[in-house]
């Protein structure tokens, strides 16, 4: 769990609340190592989420487009141009309110 709250950046007891569901609803398995708990993800439960989210992939796809390019500029601020000015055509705002 260590591995998961440096990665993430959460205190321990909000990694371990959400363990706990995913564990509950089956989504991730367990198994303690001595006093560590290890975590895996349960492909078999997972892959039903991921077929459903499919579905609605092609709603998202650019907005996560965006968002993924705007972290990463934040992240390498030595890259930044400026202020992203983007222009965004109507059709693009009403296609992607589903």
């Amino acid at each position: 769990m260590g591995e998961i709250v440096d990665s993430l950046g959460m205190e321990q007891p909000s990694v371990s609340k959400h363990l706990r569901v995913l564990l509950q609803v089956g989504l991730v398995d367990v198994r303690r190592d001595g006093r560590r708990m290890l975590y895996r993800t349960n492909a078999e439960a997972i892959r039903p989420l991921h077929e459903w989210t499919e579905t609605f992939e092609r709603f998202w796809r650019h907005q996560l487009n965006s968002v993924k390019e705007r972290a990463e500029r934040k992240s390498n601020p030595s890259n930044d141009s400026g202020p992203d000015f983007t222009s965004r055509r109507k059709n693009d705002h009403d296609s992607n309110k589903n």
